[in-house]
C-alpha cells in the first residue's frame, strides 16, 4: 500500500481523530455479543496513546433511520473500550455528534487521553459524504487516521470527506487488511485457490472475473453453485437460481477453461423439500427432483473439495457452502473450514458470512487472516479501489 500510515507522521501532542469500525452486534439489553471489531482497533489506539497523542475516536453503529436513536448509541462501546484499554474512555454524548460535550472534552484533553464521539450516522447526511459534517469532525483534530476497513468501500463524511481538511493516514488494521489481501492477489504463493460461496452469482461477478486472471483453481459452492449447475444442463429443482445469470455462468466456465483455471462445482448436494432447520433431507448426485431445493454441498463434493485444497499455498474464501445457520446444512461449510485450518498455507477469510461461520465453528485462530469487512473485502477482491483508502495521503 503506497499510502502513509500512522508511523509516517509525528503524533506527539497532536489531536488525532480516528475512524474505527465499532459496528458490533448487541443483544436486546445492549450488551455487546462479539467485540472482535473493537479488539481489531486496539493496535492503532494503543500506538497513539503510547506516542502521546490525544485520541478522538468515531464510528457508526447499525443503520439509525431518523437521526438520534438511543438504541444505536455507542455508549456500550465506550464501556467495553475502557475495559480493554485499562483506562477511562470519555464518551461525548451528543445527539448532533459534534456538540457541546465533544467540543468540551476534546478541548480539555491531555496527551494519552481518549474520547469517543457518538454514532456518526445520527447525522443523516454522513452517508452522502456531506462536507459540512466532515468539516465539523475535522475541526476537533489535527490529524485524521482511517482504520475502518469495514467501511472503506463507502464514501462517507467520516471516511472520505474529512480527508479534505486534515492530513490523512491509515491505521494498522487498514494497513494489515490491504497488505495481506494485496499480496494474495498480486503475488500469491502458488497453488492459489479461491473458494466462493454465498447466495448469489450476481454479488460475485466482479470477484470471479478478477480471480480468474489470478488463481489456479476456483471452487464454487453455496447457493450460487446452482446457477452454474443449471448452466451445465442439470435440474436444480427449487434451488436458488438466477435464471438471468445462466448464460453468464456458461461464459465464466468457458473463460476458466481458456485460462487453464480448474473450476470445480458440487457433484452431489444435500437437498430438502422445505427451507427449514428440521426439514428431512436427501443427498442427490448430479441433478435433483423438481420439488427439492439444495441447501448444502454433499459428502462426495466435500471429499472432492478437500482433495483439491491439498497442497494449496494461498487460499481465499468468501461465502459459505450452504445454509450454515441451520446445523443440518452447516456440514459443508464446517468441513471446508476444517480443511483450511489444517493447511500449511496463507488462508484468508473474506469477511461477512464466511468470517461469521469460521468464528462460530471455532476455527478462527487457525486462519492467517479474517477480514473485518464483508463488502469491503469483496470489492477489494474485485480489484476495485476503495474510496476510504484512496482518500488517504500518498507516501
Amino acid at each position: 500500500m503506497n499510502k502513509k500510515t500512522v508511523r509516517d507522521i509525528d503524533v506527539n501532542g497532536k489531536k488525532v481523530i480516528v475512524r474505527c469500525d465499532f459496528n458490533v452486534p448487541q443483544d436486546s439489553n445492549g450488551k455487546i455479543t462479539d467485540d472482535r471489531r473493537i479488539v481489531s482497533a486496539l493496535p492503532t489506539i494503543n500506538y497513539l496513546i503510547e506516542n502521546n497523542a490525544k485520541v478522538i475516536l468515531m464510528s457508526h453503529l447499525g443503520r439509525p433511520k431518523e437521526g438520534y436513536d438511543p438504541k444505536y448509541s455507542l455508549k456500550p462501546v465506550a464501556k467495553r473500550l475502557s475495559e480493554l484499554l485499562g483506562k477511562k474512555v470519555l464518551f461525548a454524548e451528543d445527539k448532533e455528534v459534534v456538540g457541546e460535550n465533544a467540543i468540551k472534552y476534546t478541548n480539555g484533553m491531555k496527551n494519552g487521553d481518549v474520547v469517543l464521539l457518538e454514532n456518526v450516522r445520527f447525522i443523516k447526511t454522513e452517508t452522502k459524504n456531506d462536507l459540512d459534517f466532515a468539516k465539523k469532525l475535522a475541526s476537533l483534530a489535527d490529524i485524521f487516521v482511517n482504520d475502518a476497513f469495514g467501511t472503506a468501500h463507502r464514501a462517507n463524511s467520516s471516511t472520505v470527506g474529512i480527508a479534505n481538511y486534515l492530513p490523512a493516514v491509515a491505521g494498522f488494521l487498514i494497513e494489515k487488511e490491504t497488505s495481506i489481501m494485496g499480496k494474495a492477489l498480486d503475488n500469491p504463493e502458488r497453488p492459489f485457490v479461491a473458494i466462493l460461496g454465498g447466495a448469489k452469482v450476481s454479488d460475485k461477478i466482479g470477484v470471479i472475473n478478477n480471480l480468474l486472471d489470478k488463481v489456479d483453481k476456483l471452487i464454487i459452492g453455496g447457493g450460487m453453485a446452482y446457477t452454474f449447475l443449471k448452466a451445465k444442463g442439470m435440474n436444480v429443482g427449487k434451488s436458488l437460481l438466477e435464471e438471468d445469470k445462466v448464460e453468464l455462468a456458461k461464459e465464466m466456465m468457458k473463460k476458466a477453461e481458456e485460462k487453464g483455471v480448474k473450476l470445480l462445482l458440487p457433484i452431489d448436494n444435500v437437498a430438502a423439500k422445505e427451507f427449514k432447520a428440521d426439514a428431512e433431507w436427501k443427498v442427490f448426485e448430479g441433478g435433483m427432483p423438481d420439488d427439492y431445493q439444495g441447501l448444502d454441498i454433499g459428502p462426495k463434493t466435500i471429499k472432492l473439495f478437500e482433495n483439491e485444497l491439498k497442497g494449496a499455498k494461498t487460499v481465499v474464501w468468501n461465502g459459505p457452502m450452504g445454509v450454515f445457520e441451520m446445523p443440518a446444512f452447516a456440514v459443508g461449510t464446517k468441513k471446508i473450514a476444517e480443511a483450511l485450518s489444517n493447511l500449511n498455507a496463507t488462508t484468508i477469510i473474506g469477511g461477512g458470512d464466511s468470517a461469521a461461520a469460521v468464528e462460530q465453528l471455532g476455527f478462527a485462530d487457525k486462519m492467517t487472516h479474517i477480514s473485518t469487512g464483508g463488502g469491503a473485502s469483496l470489492e477489494f477482491l474485485e480489484g476495485r479501489e476503495l474510496p476510504g483508502i484512496a482518500a488517504l495521503d500518498d507516501k
